[in-house]
């Protein structure tokens, strides 16, 4: 039986620092994923919600939440970049440029920007640069990420290590508001809270209060819906203990969903300024969140501000919202997370003032 017409997915040994790929697969976003979203995840945001209501803060169009065209331009990357991955890593320099709405058809292409292989000699990290363009060659989402890749042979030799130097935050004059946006006569009781962005401050925590418990047939669904062919989320085969692995992706836009609650007027995702998944999750793991307000800032558009905000995921409720904690491992007092903590998400998100 032939191989040679299908794909393997790359290994560690297979990228090289500058390699530009271009993913295959162009995806049209539709209502449907815009249906599909709200019945996977409980996101109770107006503004995706309600054309209305995008309408009355000036978009021309509906757009979709930002986290679909985010899943859909990873998507795309998985079968070169993370078919063969342990985990992913983390995320930075997220920023979404022009609002997806149905209709966009979005595809992706990537650099590799880092490499370093691991002291075990089986596997490495391979940082990348993604770019998601729409029909009309505007970028709609560009970011970077980091995800440790299987070797193919542990004999192969270790490329020159080079780790990029990447901004802790997206600063706020590099937010992008999308074009029209006007938040100076929203409509607090349409979108559920009265808090405006004077009312947060920094420092504050909020606890998000509901829990959501995952299921295997959602989260394989989202990873279809997404075309994420990552092995580890669909296959009982891949990992030794025969469980499917929760796309980490899956666990952002269920905690984005809960900051409902607490973040009502957190409109949109402006910008992703770190990110990592600090634990696995699994079908019965029950997903609380809650937020940290790390920074507030007013914006030169109508009405608008934006929150920086820390959305942590946990796997059960931490109703201390311990974060970290000291981990006598170390010997040094370093500070590690704290069991349960699943998700440590660092965004930027519109809001009105």
């Amino acid at each position: 039986m032939s191989g040679m017409k299908t794909n393997p997915g790359n290994f560690f040994e297979d990228f090289t620092v500058g390699q530009v790929i271009d993913h295959a697969t162009p995806r049209t976003v539709t209502e449907g994923d815009r249906a599909l979203y709200g019945a996977i995840y409980p996101t109770r945001f107006a503004l995706p919600s309600s054309a209305e209501f995008a309408a009355s803060v000036g978009l021309a169009q509906h757009p979709v939440e930002e986290l679909v065209g985010f899943h859909i331009a990873f998507g795309k990357t998985v079968p070169d970049v993370s078919l063969n991955a342990v985990a992913n890593l983390g995320y930075a320099e997220c920023r979404f440029h022009v609002p997806v709405v149905p209709g966009d058809t979005l595809r992706t292409r990537s650099e590799v920007i880092g490499l370093k292989e691991n002291s075990n000699g089986r596997t490495g990290v391979v940082w990348v640069r993604s770019t998601a363009t729409n029909q009309r060659g505007e970028v709609a989402i560009d970011w970077a990420r980091w995800v440790m890749v299987h070797k193919r042979s542990s004999d192969s030799p270790a490329p020159e290590t080079v780790v990029p130097t990447l901004a802790s935050a997206v600063a706020p004059e590099d937010l992008v508001v999308p074009a029209g946006l006007d938040f100076s006569a929203y409509d607090r009781v349409a979108a559920g809270s009265p808090h405006l962005l004077d009312d947060y401050e920094v420092g504050e925590r909020i606890d998000h209060v509901d829990g959501v418990t995952l299921t295997d047939a959602e989260h394989m669904m989202a990873t279809r819906l997404w075309q994420n062919t990552a092995k580890v989320h669909f296959s009982t085969e891949v990992r030794p203990d025969g469980r499917r692995l929760v796309y980490g992706g899956h666990v952002i836009s269920l905690a984005r969903a809960l900051s409902f609650n607490g973040l009502a007027n957190a409109q949109l995702v402006a910008a992703i300024n770190a990110g990592a998944h600090v634990a696995p999750a699994f079908a019965g793991d029950t997903v609380h969140a809650w937020s940290e307000v790390l920074d507030t800032v007013v914006l030169d558009a109508p009405g608008l501000g934006a929150l920086r905000l820390r959305l942590v995921a946990t796997k059960g409720r931490d109703e201390s919202m311990t974060l970290r904690r000291d981990d006598p491992s170390t010997g040094s007092g370093q500070a590690a997370y704290a069991d349960g903590v699943l998700l440590d998400l660092d965004y930027w998100a519109f809001v009105p003032r």
